[in-house]
């Protein structure tokens, strides 16, 4: 599973760079769809940034954390992580579904992947529990 778990890291940092070229892009943007789906309106929103760091810097940081404590399988410290991470990632969708009225299509992967890594990582620990074993006393 630790695996799984780094590529879907890595694939989270990829993701997030991708946002981030969008962030700093000043010509029209290739993922500018349709008036409901532009990730350049969303990354140059005031929502784009936190304490003057552009949030995909911050994605990036939160998925290499993540892949770090995949390598050295620390399913218990990852969970909690990945759970604050799904927690800002579902916030981010709230600002675009609620206040931007625009999707952004690099935000929305991310969601999928921060919300796939949080499952996988509580169904393993779930299953490391369930082999564990018990103390018959």
């Amino acid at each position: 599973m630790r695996w799984i778990l780094i590529v879907l890291a890595v694939a989270g940092i990829v993701v997030s760079a991708l946002a981030l070229r969008e962030h700093y892009r000043t010509d029209a943007s290739p993922c500018s769809i349709n008036e409901r789906w532009d990730c350049g309106i969303v990354n140059h929103s005031p929502y784009a940034v936190l304490f003057g760091v552009p949030v995909a810097v911050i994605g990036m940081a939160g998925y290499l954390l993540l892949g770090v404590l995949a390598f050295f399988k620390s399913y218990r410290v990852m969970f909690v992580a990945a759970c604050g991470g799904l927690g800002f990632a579902l916030h981010l969708a709230h600002i675009e579904s609620t206040i931007l009225g625009v999707w952004c299509v690099y935000c929305v992967i991310s969601l999928g992947i921060i919300s796939l890594l949080t499952l996988l990582i509580f169904g393993t620990l779930i299953v490391n529990a369930m082999r564990a074993p018990r103390d018959t006393e």
